[in-house]
């Protein structure tokens, strides 16, 4: 029993992913921290068998909660669990994910010091022989690495691997849930903590495993979305700074399909180079089909 508030809450959303989900759990109970300062926060977005089973595998060993709505998408989610935590900090995972045992330790140390930090860890691709794993690893590696190189610091992370003080992700409105899918709320997020002048810290230590196991055309599928969630955030940034939309510059693109040949230890460049190529073009469709039905829905608006 807690004899007190848990210094982190982890929010672990969910969708349809029960086997994965399990894992995740599995992963979270053998953390290297004390079990009276962490509590696990399942969000379930609507899926159609309650996970409560799965949760109560674990409840035994780590504090857990299961809370259930109806399904709005990953940012509601994650809003809905960050809004019903009783910790001093918040840390984010999906359910697709396996924190490494040192993850919560990783995060106390990032989140001492400066306050309203925000933290990013480091993801690494549990499904290594998979080409389009290794594609989506790469397109991570690179836009961390190009962030870093190009903003004066970071300047993006991955929502599946985030922890900052509860007060400040409250604060500046937690994740935009307008964003329906799970695609560029993390990046808005990033833009509007940058725009407030809040720090954001790379912690290296914090490692999760990402098993995120895909064929070609869910590959394609998910790109087609981030390029749609890439129009929303777009729009949305441009309407914060009153300037018109500006994609990232050609340099950008040719060093991404450049990236796989200067990475040490890629397999299989060339597929993933072609891979990332894809990529790029179901993204820019995805762009301009949201810009169009964006475009046509708002002439429609009386």
């Amino acid at each position: 029993m807690q004899a007190g508030p848990p210094t982190f809450s982890i929010v672990l959303p969910t969708y349809r992913r029960p086997q994965p989900l399990r894992r995740c759990l599995e992963a979270l109970s053998r953390l290297d921290y004390p079990r009276e300062r962490f509590e696990v926060l399942v969000v379930d977005d609507g899926s159609d068998e309650s996970p409560e089973p799965i949760v109560s595998e674990v409840s035994g060993t780590i504090s857990t909660r299961l809370i259930q709505q109806d399904h709005a998408g990953p940012a509601r989610a994650r809003n809905r669990g960050a809004a019903e935590a009783s910790g001093r900090f918040l840390a984010f995972t999906d359910d697709d994910c396996e924190p490494e045992t040192g993850w919560l330790k990783a995060f106390e140390v990032a989140l001492q010091g400066e306050p309203h930090t925000l933290a990013g860890g480091t993801t690494v691709d549990l499904i290594v022989n998979r080409p389009c794993s290794q594609a989506s690893q790469a397109l991570i590696d690179y836009l961390y690495a190009y962030a870093n190189q190009n903003h004066g610091g970071p300047a993006f992370f991955t929502s599946n691997n985030i922890a900052t003080e509860r007060t400040a992700f409250l604060d500046i409105g937690g994740f935009d849930p307008s964003f329906p899918l799970a695609a560029a709320e993390d990046r808005d997020l990033c833009d509007r903590w940058r725009a407030k002048g809040w720090p954001m810290r790379v912690a290296p230590d914090a490692r999760i495993g990402h098993a995120h196991d895909l064929n070609l055309g869910a590959f394609v599928r998910q790109h087609f979305n981030y390029g749609r969630g890439a129009y929303q955030f777009h729009r949305r940034r441009a309407t914060r700074s009153d300037k018109p939309i500006r994609v990232e510059p050609l340099a950008f693109y040719t060093g991404l399909l450049a990236f796989p040949f200067k990475r040490p230890g890629q397999r299989r460049r060339m597929t993933v180079a072609i891979l990332l190529l894809a990529s790029q073009l179901a993204n820019a469709a995805g762009f301009f089909h949201e810009r169009f039905h964006s475009r046509r829905s708002s002439t429609r608006t009386p």
